[in-house]
This record gives structure tokens, sequence and C-alpha cells, in this order.
């Protein structure tokens, strides 16, 4: 009751008092949320160890959610030897019985090979298991794997229907793949128009690389009408976060003056950018913009990437 505020002012102390004289008469529930609360440093101070010891002896008697946490110190290593093992051993218990989230990691073990012999079906298998639940980051991957046919046999219309399921719930990285799904027609009708929908609802999230694909359609006038001032607007965002593909095509809008007034040191300034990660084109566009600028404004741009890199 004073846990959940219902009826009296939420007082952690005497939270901690009830879930001690519960805890010690053996209640799991009582011992989960002990542990929990100096986890969380809530009515006492942070304590770890005192978490895990807690957490142990709730987990010792089924609780899925101290099996969990209990698994998760085990994996990171707080205040606990690091065990990889342990860790799947205790995401297993919890997994068992129904829980979404070590469902999740434990399906993340087995596609990584960490403390698990890989094995991309068991993956699938768990993945499947937790995304059945609703956990929209788990239905993304579980669309990814049957995009790429890692653990399935490639089917395009079981990523799209996983893909749609997280996309639904607002995850940025699904909004995005289904966004490319519609674009190459892939497991779908091919419509340029859905995937500006879902491009754009991703690239509101901040997602850089939506943001740049997005750019790249008004650019091109894919999916919408050519809209040059658009496309800067989306590439000036994702070149913002540092996308290298967004970064050379704001230099040559600027270099072209395409949809905005020309600007060699903007224009040297973003190819410049896109070089620094590799981007050969960059480093030639770079070098044939800086032959049209004054030795003035090359130490201006200079000075400018140089800022730009020392506050990102």
């Amino acid at each position: 009751m004073y846990h959940t505020e219902e009826g009296v002012a939420q007082d952690d102390k005497q939270v901690l008092h009830w879930y001690y004289k519960s805890a010690n008469q053996g209640n799991a529930d009582a011992q989960f949320n002990l542990g929990f609360m100096y986890e969380l440093g809530r009515g006492v101070g942070y304590d770890p160890e005192q978490a895990i010891y807690w957490y142990r002896k709730s987990a010792d008697q089924g609780n899925a959610e101290a099996q969990y946490r209990l698994g998760s110190m085990y994996s990171v290593g707080n205040a606990i030897v690091q065990d990889y093992k342990q860790a799947a051993y205790w995401h297993r218990k919890s997994a068992d019985q129904g829980h979404d989230k070590a469902q999740f990691t434990l399906g993340t073990m087995y596609a990584s090979g960490r403390s698990v012999v890989q094995d991309k079906r068991q993956a699938v298998y768990w993945y499947r298991k937790s995304a059945d639940q609703g956990n929209a980051s788990v239905q993304y991957v579980l669309g990814f794997m049957y995009q790429k046919g890692e653990g399935v046999v490639q089917d395009y219309k079981q990523a799209i229907y996983w893909y749609r399921r997280s996309a639904g719930q607002g995850d940025a990285d699904a909004q995005y793949s289904l966004g490319l799904l519609y674009a190459s027609g892939r497991g779908v009708i091919q419509d340029e128009r859905q995937a500006v929908k879902w491009y754009r609802k991703s690239a509101d999230q901040s997602y850089a690389k939506a943001q740049y694909i997005l750019g790249f359609m008004y650019d091109c006038g894919r999916g919408v009408a050519q809209d040059y001032k658009q496309a800067i607007y989306w590439y000036d965002k994702s070149a913002e976060q540092g996308d290298v593909d967004a970064q050379f095509n704001l230099g040559f809008m600027y270099d072209r003056g395409r949809g905005v007034a020309q600007d060699y040191i903007k224009a040297y300034i973003y190819y410049s950018l896109s070089a620094r990660q590799g981007n050969k084109l960059g480093t030639k566009k770079q070098r044939i913009v800086e032959k049209k600028m004054t030795a003035e404004q090359i130490t201006k741009a200079q000075a400018m990437v140089q800022k730009w890199i020392n506050t990102h």
C-alpha cells in the first residue's frame, strides 16, 4: 500500500520496513521488492550486494522478475563476479516462466553465442516467444532475422509482418526497415509513398538513416513531389548526427546551389566531414571545390570543420 501509494502517501522507509518483515518470513515478492529497492537506492543506500542477496532468495522461490534481474547482474558483473553461464542459467529460468525480457535476452545469447553454443534457431525460438507478448524491440529483431534468413528460411512476408507489428508500436528501426521493403518491393507490392510514410515516422524520432533516406526521396522526387528544400532539411538533420551519406549529399547541394544559395564553404565542410569517414567521393569533391575557393575561404572552412569535430 505504501509502495503503490493506494490511500496513503508513499514513504520509502515504511515500505522498506514492511518488506523486511514479509521478506524475512519468506515472501518471494517482498524479497524481490526489497532487492529492487537496494538496487535503486530507494529508502536505503544503494547496495547492489544486498540487492543480489534478496534477488537470489526470491529467485530460488521461482520469482521470474528476480530471476531475470539476478541474471542481468551476473551478465554485467554488478557487485558480483561476471559469469555469463550463471546469467544464462537465471535468464532461462525466468524465460521458461514467460518473462518477455528474459526471453529476449536468452535469444540474444543464442544469437551471439555468449555463454551458450551459438544457435540462431534457438535465438529465433526465444525471440518469437517474447515477440508474441508484444515486445516491440524483439518484434523488430525477429523481422530482421526473417529478412536476412538467420535461424529461419528467408521470408520477406514474415519480415514485413513483424516489422509492421513493431513499427505500429513506434519502433524507429522497424519503421525504417519497413520503409526499405516498401521501396524495394520485397515481401510487399512496391509502394514508394508507403516507403516515405514509414521513413518519415522513423525520421521524426531522429533516426539518422531514415532522415537521410527521406531527404533522398525529396531530392529525387520519389514517393513525394520533388522538393530540394525539404531534401536539405532532412539531410541537415541526418548530417548533424554524423551520417556520412547525408553529409556528402548536403555538400553536393551547397556545391550546386540546389535548393539553397551556392556556398563553397559549406560544400567544403560537408564534403570534408564525409571524407573523414572514408567517403572517397567526398575526398575527391572536396579537392574540386577547394580549387574554386580563396585561401581565406579555405582557412575558414577548415576551422569550421574542426569546430564541428570538437563539438560532436
